[in-house]
């Protein structure tokens, strides 16, 4: 799975997602500009350190974004470029896995599916005699999740040590 991962194709189609999503830059201040001409100039170190299990992720970025109506501020994490690039690596080859998994009346961060979609079939679903729809934010989720129940689940799909470290 980690040669899936690092296969060229899915590393430029990455690379072009980082690009089209654009975003701030992380703590080390590179832009997406200059992802690439960083990766072509650093890919082979960068590469060895994933397939040995000593890449390690850059600490976030933290910016504080306004909530609507005034009501405070949210903490958004922003990882570097290079960061932004592997996750979306790795995401591009977990979603086919884990996806079909998924709920199919579940919307958020899921391919093909918007809150637009959501909205659509919940108004559907009113159409067809339906009084209630739930909208579920599991805030800060991450933050409180059993990260070894978590890990283990993952681990049942994904048997690649290197890839779940």
């Amino acid at each position: 799975m980690l040669e899936q991962l690092l296969s060229r194709e899915n590393l430029l189609q990455a690379l072009k997602r980082v690009e089209a999503n654009k975003g701030s830059h992380g703590v080390d201040g590179m832009s997406v500009k200059s992802l690439r001409e960083h990766i072509v100039q650093n890919w082979q170190t960068l590469r060895q350190a994933i397939v040995e299990g000593a890449y390690e992720p850059s600490p976030v970025r933290r910016v504080e974004i306004p909530k609507p109506g005034g009501e405070g501020v949210r903490l958004l994490g922003i990882p570097t470029v290079t960061d932004r690039m592997i996750q979306q690596a790795i995401a591009q080859v977990l979603t086919p896995l884990f996806d079909p998994e998924f709920s199919n009346h579940s919307y958020g961060f899921r391919p093909k599916r918007r809150g637009h979609d959501a909205i659509r079939k919940a108004r559907a679903f009113m159409k067809e005699g339906y009084r209630f729809v739930v909208d579920l934010d599991l805030e800060k989720f991450f933050d409180r999740v059993n990260h070894d129940r978590l890990m283990m689940k993952i681990s049942e799909k994904v048997t690649d040590k290197k890839v779940l470290c």
